[in-house]
């Protein structure tokens, strides 16, 4: 039920509006609910720039709702009057979609909403409301449930609840393998160490939230602002933050600083991006000191939408305001160039939309973690067969010795051991032959290496490092180095087969430079011989020049500056629409190289905007100042004042933006650009035919030079016009039921009937090496994908520039405008596919192939269960740019290959509308560049230039998959050679799972015997070169064939672990089978002959030696020996004193040299027949690094030219 409002007051009327009614001017103000991006001269600030903007339709009203009868239809005279006081309209973050932007535009119903009465905390906490305090807890534990709980986390891994079963059933005592202490060490051992790493990480947590939640802010108390803890604020506390400071909470902005109401934020602890974001207090809150300020609050329920905010709020009992995103300060960000801000907060603590949107990115599995999967089926397969053999062949023993029984040592049925005879634990054959099965899982369960999964852990680590530390991954331009994010999937850089790679910022800088220009009409991109300009301007005597200088063209700026007629009218108001139709904050800053000047810094939120700006100014119309209701423009050392009547923000759906000026002539222009598909629409085509063809055809080549084009139209507006649309928009911005959709609609028809002013031509350059990287990737067998929201022509241009796209290519062009043409083009597109491979005998002379489909059949594709055909011909194309693209499309075509293929994908991008492609791939990579940080907190790993891509790929992914596969399958090796000379002996010893090797050396042969060698390889060993990879790309295909880790090495390993576990056992076996040797001394010669063996091996296939490998392998063989001594020497451990005794003799250390020996002679031999016959493309490439003789080194391609596979 809604709660009772409370009993307000109208506030008495000001003197600053007496003095307005005795001017004439209306008394009421028309609700602004989003006033106009009016943002004043600000001091230098770093503001980085975005490319999209968000879809709110915003005009800046300053007249009164409740105005007289005489004064309801305003002058625009009188409009103008009243600008000095109006407040900006707020721009919402970047890059969101349709229903985000949506989100804050539906209806709110009164069980949706949350009620907050205004400095009123207690009633709006009051029951049935439970609201949180402000307090965050980011911490998992606390000492209370910080075992169990982290147990339990633990225990959610198969493998620990298999090694705890383990550990249980080693506790009955008819099994009792092992003693208590020696059976839970290594699961101990395992969940300590995690346990250990948990808990430093959730004792950080503690000590930030701790740090965050006893900072202070100032909040009203009894009238007064008081110092108060943040944890102690509650939702309707009214709070004041000064510049600099953090938002303790989620909070609608009641006044500020700015007698206009404007406050600037900074979001980059939110969603990563640094640049300015404003927002505005309602002027009907600005107007009562927060003391007196009383009212309700209904706004929507605590949601993670950090883009949309819907509430309204009612101050006088009758009338309710509407707020939107733009009204609301979130927990997080910080209050730049205001000097105060005062707000109500409406969510705290765990509400606010910052704690709702604390969770990563979704956790990726590495291929290998699920290849894994299979050969631990197979060695769990092992296992049930080795203990199924023992178990069966105990039964039989006992079967065949059942009349011997009562009296056989171990085996006795009675206890003759007192007078009266008694059972000896006999609990007959079938429970026996059952003990005996069990007891050989505990003895034999190191076959599935329980260490394996912490090695893995520090092994990728360790990998991460050196990526993290590599030079040439380092972006000297942002001082930024290479980004690892996600520890898992190190190796899947080393399968990547396909690459989905956005355009602009990512194979681009996003950093425009205004290229050419189309007026009424008439081509002007003859600038190449013409000089950069920046067209300095004097402002209160003092020198100002653009910060960016722009190539001008000769004519186009006499004409604007001495041409007459038509021509120049037009010329000069397409400029003064790029000059005004935009968000830019013009910023002063000191010239370090000529004292005497300023420098004019623009600032905005997107690139191409700023390019436009430094573009008008360089052609004599220079923003010089932006304020709360006008901007000042030099025309050609004229200041020029305008007034900005209205704004309608570009965004995705309408793809265009325009804004309604006041000019100095009194007449009222409204300036619209957007993209050509969206504004040829409004344009009106009958007045000038000839100069929409010929705008058109510029428009065409501008593309066919990967330009990025805009469209600029204009229309004067009556004052019948301007009052209807402004009386719209202020109907449509006050509901409460369906803003959204009639803000859109008021758009729309103020857009149209435009008169077409030109178009512009913007360079987006490629980033350094971006074409050398392309082409290293495809020389490495991986397809290069470029989905990319610029139209056809303009992708197409960039796709030959950076060498995806070459005139050998056949183009498979497939834009459709309905169903049934994209099903044609399809079907047209499977028949050439299918004919070209028919004519194509070998892979010689093959036609390349090169997909080019824009974001219109992709909908069709998608919506109709097309997908199956576009994947054909896609897979059978070497190249695939998809235009005009919408990021969950971009999404679509990751899963599209994902769906149908083993691929292992890379989706690569920098801006918010790559999140869900970065997110979809196997692997996720961010480019940090100029469009936040979205992509970057999102992606598995991030990086400042596209061409780094080949280094991680090529080098990195190339050793992470190499090292990453072999330490698996040694590890597998390692266990099964242990475990395979644990069963030789239980066939020697009735099948009683006793065992000659001591308990602690087989706890301790996975710890410290073998464990850390295995690590140091998979860290730092090499099996080539940089230079060699890097010369080479084909060599990358090692590891998208999974020549390091497949099935058949896996059976290859088991069957060498099998020959070498012979060799340990059998061949001291055979020794000493005659002698008066003991078993413990039989078992220490055992340890040590698989512990050198096992090194050794792992020796013989180090490529790359450092003295840090040298320490892991010859040390860990040390330890082995100086373990087995100690434990040897503690008189109440079995086998005492024994390896003393065997170490003695002669025959000790002859039979270490032949057990190595023997046992090495298949894996050398294996190793010498395939890498002389049989060599891999790895195997030739390492010879050559071996190899010294001139020729080999100059001449190494037409040897691996015959080994590379496609």
């Amino acid at each position: 039920m809604r709660p009772e409002r409370p009993p307000l007051h109208p506030p008495a009327q000001s003197s600053h509006e007496a003095a307005e009614a005795d001017m004439g001017l209306p008394v009421g103000r028309l609700p602004d609910p989003l006033p106009s991006p009016i943002i004043k001269h600000s001091p230098p600030m770093s503001i980085q720039s975005r490319s999209l903007r968000s879809s709110s339709v915003h005009f800046a009203a300053d007249f009164r709702s409740r105005s007289k009868p005489e004064s309801a239809s305003p002058s625009i005279e009188s409009f103008r009057t009243a600008r000095s006081r109006t407040p900006g309209v707020s721009r919402s973050s970047t890059r969101r979609s349709g229903s985000e932007r949506l989100g804050s535009q539906r209806d709110l119903r009164d069980e949706d909403a949350r009620f907050v009465y205004i400095n009123d905390a207690p009633r709006t906490n009051a029951p049935p409301a439970v609201l949180p305090d402000n307090s965050v807890h980011t911490a998992k534990y606390s000492i209370a449930t910080f075992l169990p709980r982290n147990l339990y986390e633990q225990f959610h891994r198969v493998a620990n609840v298999y090694f705890l079963i383990l550990a249980a059933l080693n506790f009955v005592p008819q099994l009792l393998v092992f003693s208590p202490v020696a059976g839970i060490l290594p699961l101990a051992f395992v969940l300590g160490v995690t346990a250990v790493k948990d808990g430093y990480e959730d004792w950080r947590r503690h000590r930030s939230d701790k740090n965050e939640n006893n900072r202070t802010a100032s909040v009203l108390v009894d009238g007064v602002f008081q110092p108060k803890r943040w944890k102690e604020m509650q939702v309707g506390d009214v709070v004041r933050v000064v510049a600099n400071e953090t938002l303790p909470c989620d909070m609608v902005l009641l006044s500020t600083s700015d007698p206009t109401g404007v406050a600037y934020v900074q979001t980059i602890n939110l969603d990563g991006e640094s640049n300015l974001k404003t927002r505005y207090a309602k002027q009907e809150t600005m107007l009562t000191p927060p003391e007196a300020l009383a009212g309700l609050i209904k706004c929507e329920k605590p949601n993670r939408n950090i883009y949309g905010f819907l509430a309204t709020v009612d101050l006088d009992g009758r009338r309710a305001v509407s707020l939107g995103t733009s009204s609301i300060l979130l927990r997080g960000c910080e209050l730049k160039n205001t000097a105060w801000a005062i707000g109500v907060a409406v969510y705290t603590g765990s509400d606010t939309k910052v704690m709702l949107n604390n969770s990563g990115a979704p956790s990726k599995r590495s291929r290998l973690d699920t290849q894994m999967n299979r050969e631990t089926i197979a060695l769990a397969v092992t296992l049930v067969l080795l203990c199924s053999t023992v178990a069966l062949l105990t039964g039989i023993w006992l079967g065949d010795h059942n009349d011997q029984l009562g009296v056989i040592p171990f085996f006795r049925k009675y206890d003759y051991s007192s007078l009266e005879v008694g059972k000896y634990n006999w609990f007959g054959t079938g429970a026996q032959v059952l003990f005996a099965f069990m007891s050989g899982v505990i003895q034999f369960q190191v076959m599935i290496p329980i260490g394996l999964f912490i090695s893995m852990e520090i092994v990728r680590a360790g990998q991460a490092y050196f990526m993290v530390q590599d030079d040439h991954m380092f972006d000297d331009k942002n001082k930024a180095r290479f980004q690892c994010r996600a520890l898992n999937i190190n190796e899947d850089l080393g399968q990547i087969k396909f690459v989905f790679s956005d355009k602009t910022g990512t194979l681009t800088e996003n950093k425009m430079e205004f290229r050419c220009a189309s007026v009424h009409g008439r081509d002007f991109s003859e600038n190449d011989g013409g000089e950069e300009d920046r067209n300095a301007v004097l402002v209160d005597g003092v020198r100002l020049k653009p910060k960016t200088p722009v190539r001008t063209d000769p004519k186009l700026t006499a004409l604007l500056r001495d041409g007459t007629g038509a021509m120049a009218g037009h010329a000069r108001d397409l400029f003064l629409a790029l000059a005004t139709c935009n968000t830019i904050v013009p910023i002063v800053e000191d010239d370090t190289a000529d004292p005497a000047a300023k420098v004019l810094e623009y600032q905005g939120e997107s690139p191409d905007e700023q390019a436009l700006v430094y573009a008008a100014a360089a052609y004599g119309h220079t923003l010089v100042e932006r304020s709360s209701g006008h901007i000042i423009v030099d025309v050609f050392g004229t200041r020029q004042r305008f007034d900005v009547l209205g704004l309608h923000e570009f965004d995705s759906d309408r793809k265009r933006m325009s804004v309604i000026i006041g000019c100095p002539d009194k007449t009222v222009k409204l300036f619209v650009k957007g993209a050509d598909s969206s504004m040829f629409g409004i344009i009106d085509k009958t007045l000038n035919p000839d100069v929409v063809q010929a705008t058109e055809k510029h428009l065409h080549s501008y593309s066919s030079v990967g330009l990025r084009t805009l469209v600029i139209g204009m229309r004067e507006l009556s004052q019948a016009e301007f009052q209807e649309w402004q009386m719209a928009y202020e109907k449509a911005s006050t509901a409460l039921l369906g803003r959204g959709n009639q803000l859109r609609s008021v758009a729309a028809n103020i857009e149209r009937n435009m008169r077409l002013l030109g178009a512009s031509g913007i360079e987006d350059k490629l980033q350094e090496g971006v074409p050398e990287a392309i082409e290293k990737l495809r020389q490495a067998g991986i397809k290069v994908w470029v989905l990319t929201g610029d139209k056809q022509e303009t992708a197409i241009s960039i796709g030959y520039s950076c060498k995806l796209l070459t005139r050998e290519m056949t183009q498979i062009v497939i834009n459709s405008n309905s169903g049934e043409s994209c099903r044609k083009s399809l079907d047209d597109a499977i028949s050439m596919v299918n004919k070209l491979r028919s004519l194509s005998t070998d892979s010689q002379s093959r036609v390349p192939l090169a997909l080019i489909i824009d974001g219109n059949s992709l909908v069709y594709i998608f919506d109709t269960d097309r997908e199956e055909k576009l994947f054909e011909v896609a897979i059978a194309c070497d190249v695939v740019l998809c235009c005009r693209v919408a990021p969950l499309q971009k999404a679509g075509i990751v899963d599209l290959i994902k769906k149908r293929t083993s691929d292992m994908t890379l989706a690569i991008g920098d801006g918010a509308n790559d999140v869900s492609m970065i997110q979809m791939a196997d692997v996720g990579i961010g480019i940090s560049g100029q469009e936040g940080r979205q992509a970057v907190m999102a992606s598995d790993f991030a990086m400042g230039q596209f061409r780094f891509l080949v280094p991680l790929l090529l080098v990195h992914g190339h050793w992470n998959y190499q090292r990453m596969g072999y330490m698996i399958l040694y590890n597998f090796y390692r266990n099964a050679t242990f475990v395979f000379v644990l069963f030789w002996y239980v066939l020697y010893t009735g099948y009683t799972l006793t065992t000659a090797i001591t308990e602690w050396s087989s706890v301790l042969y996975s710890v410290i015997y073998t464990a850390v060698p295995t690590i140091v390889v998979a860290i730092l060993d090499k099996d080539l070169s940089r230079s060699t990879l890097l010369k080479y790309p084909q060599l990358y295909g090692a590891g998208q064939r999974e020549e390091n880790y497949n099935l058949r090495l896996f059976i290859f390993i088991m069957m060498d672990s099998v020959w070498q576990s012979v060799a340990v056992f059998f061949i001291p076996y055979l020794a000493y089978r005659n002698s008066a040797i003991d078993s413990a001394s039989l078992g220490d010669l055992w340890t040590l002959s698989v512990v050198i063996l096992v090194n050794i091996h792992l020796a013989m296939d180090v490529i790359r030696w450092t003295w840090i490998t040298h320490a892991a392998i010859w040390g860990s063989i040390v330890a082995t020996w100086i373990c087995v001594i100690v434990i040897d020497s503690i008189p109440s451990l079995p086998g005492f004193w024994a390896i003393y005794k065997v170490m003695g003799t002669g025959l000790f250390w002859a039979l270490l040299l032949a057990v190595i020996v023997v046992g090495m002679i298949p894996h050398f031999a294996v190793k010498a027949i395939s890498e002389h016959f049989m060599p891999s493309d790895i195997q030739i490439a390492r010879e050559m690094e071996k190899s010294q003789d001139s020729h080999d080194v100059s001449h190494p391609e037409v040897q691996l030219s015959t080994i590379v596979r496609a």
